[in-house]
Order: C-alpha cells, then sequence, then structure tokens
C-alpha cells in the first residue's frame, strides 16, 4: 500500500512539466497515441485557453482552427457560459430517480430550434451515445432490425456506432458487430431506394456532410430524397448533425440546406459550450411514443449522467449565444470568405487536389506524393504513408512554426480540416491562410519538394515504423 503514498494530487499534475505529462500518458495511458501526436510536435502540454486561443507550459500562443472537431464553437472557456455555471455551483448536479429543471428547460429549447415536429429529446454525454440511442430508436419504433449506413461515414466507435461507421480499419478488430447493418454509396438515392426495397430496413443513417469521411459534401437535395423514399419504405432517416449541427455549416442545422425534418436527429459536440460533455437524440412525438411511452416503457434506455444539471446549462447557454450572437450567418460569411481565398491558394499551389465545405466546415484534400525527391529521400516507403501522413506533416509545420493548431480528416488522413470557433476574428483567418500558404510554398509539392521542414519528420515515421 505503499503506492497510495505516491498518488499525484491537482495542485503537484497542474505544476508537472511536458516531460512528466508525457511519460504519465506513455506508461499509464495510450502509448500508441504518445507516439502519433510526438510525430508532429503536439505532444506539447497546454495550460490556458481563452477564446480561439491556448498557450503552452512555455508561453507560446496557438491559433485553434481545429476547435476539438467543432465542439468548441464558442471558443474556449466562453465567459457567459462559465458565468452561467456559476450559477448552479451549489445546486444539485444529478438524483436520477427525481426530475431535473435544466433537462426539461434544455429539452423545450431543442424542441424550439430544431426542424419541424422534433419534440422529445433524451440526453447523454457523448455522440457515439446519441448514435446508440437513436438506432434502438428506430428499430423500437419500426420493428425492424436493419440499418443502413454510408460508405465512408464515421458516427462513432462504440460497439453500434460502430456497426454503422464506413471505415474498416476501426471496424474489423471487433467484427462481428450489430447484425443486419448495410453500407451503400454516400450520396447516392438510386442505391439508397435499392436498399430500401427489401422492406426490412428500421432506419438509414447519414451525416448532412461527411466530416471524418473528408469533408464530403453530397449533392443539392440528397437528404431530401432520402427523406421520401424513407418515407416511402416505412423506414427513419437518422441524420448525424453531432459535428454539422448549432450553426457550424453556415445553418441552425446543415439538414436545412434541403429543408429537410428528419425522424430522428443526434446532436453533441457544440451543444456542450466548449466546457461540457452533453449529447442527445431529438425525435418526434409519434416516434417517442412508440418506443417509450408510458411507464412500462418509459426506462427502457438511461444514462447514469445524461442530463445532469451542469451539462445541460451549458447547453442552455450555449444554443443563447449562437441564437442572438447570429453565429450560423457569422459562420456562413467567414466559410465564404475563406474558401474564396482557398480557391485562389489552389490555383497557386498544386500539391492542392480539392477545397470543399460549408461554413466553418472546411477541407483541404492533398494530392498524394508519388515520385521526385520525396521518394528519393524516404527510400520509396514514403508512397505506402503519404495516405496517413501527408495532411499531418502540413499540420506539424503550421502548428510548430506558425503556432496553428488543426489536423487531419479520421477517414481521409489527406484532408486537413479547417474547423474554428464560429467566432474567430478575420484578423485570425487571415493569418492562418498567409501561413498555410507559407508552409505550401515551402514544400512546394511532394513530387519535387524542397523537404528542409519535412525531412526530419520523416525520418521520425521511418525509424518508428523500422522498429
Amino acid at each position: 500500500m505503499s503506492e497510495l503514498k505516491n498518488l499525484i494530487d491537482v495542485d503537484y499534475a497542474l505544476k508537472m512539466d511536458e516531460a512528466e505529462m508525457v511519460e504519465n500518458h506513455k506508461k499509464y495511458g495510450n502509448s500508441g497515441l504518445v507516439g502519433m501526436v510526438g510525430l508532429i510536435g503536439f505532444d506539447k502540454k497546454f495550460v490556458r485557453a481563452e477564446g480561439s486561443y491556448v498557450w503552452d507550459d512555455k508561453g507560446n500562443k496557438y491559433l485553434d482552427l481545429l476547435s476539438s472537431y467543432g465542439a468548441i464553437s464558442l471558443g474556449h472557456n466562453h465567459p457567459k457560459i462559465l458565468e452561467e455555471l456559476k450559477k448552479v455551483e451549489t445546486h444539485l448536479f444529478i438524483l436520477q430517480c427525481s426530475l431535473n429543471t435544466m433537462a426539461g428547460a434544455l429539452a423545450r429549447n431543442l424542441a424550439m430550434i430544431t426542424p419541424g415536429d422534433l419534440q422529445r429529446t433524451f440526453f447523454g454525454n457523448s455522440g457515439c451515445e446519441a448514435v446508440e440511442g437513436a438506432l434502438k430508436t428506430a428499430k423500437a419504433a419500426t420493428g425492424k432490425a436493419a440499418i443502413l449506413y454510408a460508405d465512408n461515414s464515421f458516427h462513432g466507435k462504440s460497439a453500434g456506432a460502430l456497426s454503422v461507421t464506413g471505415r474498416d480499419k476501426y471496424r474489423e478488430p471487433f467484427l462481428p458487430l450489430l447484425p443486419e447493418t448495410r453500407r451503400i454509396p454516400f450520396g447516392d438515392a438510386t442505391a439508397l431506394e435499392e436498399a430500401l426495397k427489401s422492406k426490412d430496413v428500421a432506419a438509414f443513417i447519414v451525416e448532412p456532410i461527411q466530416g471524418e469521411g473528408g469533408i464530403i459534401v453530397p449533392p443539392s437535395g440528397y437528404l431530401a430524397e432520402a427523406k421520401n423514399l424513407c418515407a416511402k419504405y416505412d423506414a427513419l432517416l437518422i441524420v448525424d448533425e453531432i459535428q454539422t449541427g448549432f450553426g457550424r455549416t453556415g445553418k441552425l442545422f446543415a439538414c436545412e440546406y434541403d429543408n429537410v425534418t428528419p425522424d430522428i436527429m443526434c446532436l453533441a459536440k457544440a451543444l456542450g459550450g466548449g466546457v461540457m460533455p452533453i449529447s442527445a437524440f431529438i425525435t418526434t412525438d409519434r416516434i417517442w411514443e412508440k418506443t417509450f411511452g408510458g411507464m412500462q416503457k418509459c426506462t427502457l434506455h438511461t444514462s447514469t449522467f445524461g442530463g445532469n444539471t451542469h451539462a445541460c446549462v451549458a447547453g442552455i447557454a450555449a444554443i443563447n449565444i449562437i441564437i442572438k450572437e447570429n453565429l450560423s450567418q457569422a459562420a456562413a460569411e467567414k466559410g465564404a470568405y475563406i474558401m474564396d481565398k482557398l480557391a485562389a491558394l489552389k490555383e497557386k499551389h498544386k500539391m492542392i487536389k480539392e477545397v470543399r465545405g460549408k461554413g466553418l466546415l472546411i477541407g483541404i484534400e492533398f494530392e498524394e506524393a508519388t515520385s521526385g525527391l520525396m521518394k528519393t529521400l524516404s527510400l520509396g516507403v514514403v508512397n505506402a504513408l503519404s495516405n496517413e501522413f501527408l495532411a499531418a506533416l502540413v499540420a506539424g509545420e503550421l502548428l510548430n512554426k506558425h503556432q496553428i493548431i488543426t489536423a487531419y480528416t479520421l477517414n481521409n488522413p489527406n484532408v486537413i480540416r479547417i474547423e474554428p470557433p464560429l467566432n474567430i476574428s478575420y484578423e485570425d483567418i487571415d493569418y492562418a491562410l498567409k501561413s498555410l500558404d507559407e508552409v505550401l510554398t515551402k514544400f512546394k509539392s511532394f513530387t519535387g519538394a524542397t523537404l528542409k521542414s519535412a525531412g526530419s519528420m520523416i525520418s521520425s515515421m521511418l525509424g518508428k515504423k523500422r522498429k
């Protein structure tokens, strides 16, 4: 029991240096992740955050273009949300056998702002928890078993959510997953109808824009067609707005671009205002009553910390800020500004293959490295690694030389994302674009590049690969 004398308290944790922090993760956490983030210099000890900025323990200031994959849509430590949380710091946090005032208020607000007749909300803690609840609801409401999902999709990594996630890398180690899940092409209404003709489909779950898939925008009208086809074959449409919701794409919810009201909508990330974990799925009164109506069914789906006071207060505050400050419109205008600037950069830098997105959910896809000096310097290994590390090279250069935080998308590591807080300033946007231009100018292209900045990273990658 002597080791109990060496337990770390909060004061000590706040004071520990970067090396000790990294060692704790290596020895007691995910050592592989430590190696991955270390390749591009993300293994820093960040100690302070405010608005669009974070600071490391050496006093360096960084511009956050990632906003935790959209969870920090209002910036870090938004003062209004922190102020609202102080109002309930002595209130009951959670008592499962009672009704929570803040949960009821937040559920009402969600019914007010979501499309159409969406009305009944269940609260959880993470995006995949919202997806799990939505899948269960669809099966119970329809009495059917099959779920359709899109190729290249990402809905989470818990067992149910992973069963409808369209990248085999994350699925294969855990097979078999849920039965009766069927993959179809994204954005293809004809393929959707063919899959629905079996008439045993409970629901089709889809992102209005594929975030981790590489910021893939479907054809205009696709969601509307999907809704009509699901209705035709008595299936439900589940729209996953976990990353796209709450103003991110220039609309309050991305499904509004097609004037679609889904049967079930999944929400998370920005709902917590950047300070609390909270998720939700919302559905119609009719579907809710079929699944959870009455005292016999009301506890079929529960979550210990779902709907707790602090998380719901953060949600109430976040929604009010987004609505009152019209941040959806701000995202639309800033996104259009960035897309226009990126179009010019694409003409200048041939290593940019495509730029796509809506609002402040933007992806930059790079050409793959196939020949030239990059291949020579890396002994040919870079061809095999380019799909996994090309965008990481750019992200690493932006971080270490320009103090800008960004990252690649999980299902397409050749795409770097621009996903800043919705209230980012134009001054910061201009700095980020100027920095990206400088990085790409230095790299020129990965088919005949000057690799002064990337050489050490490639060497590090190759060394780790050979071990």
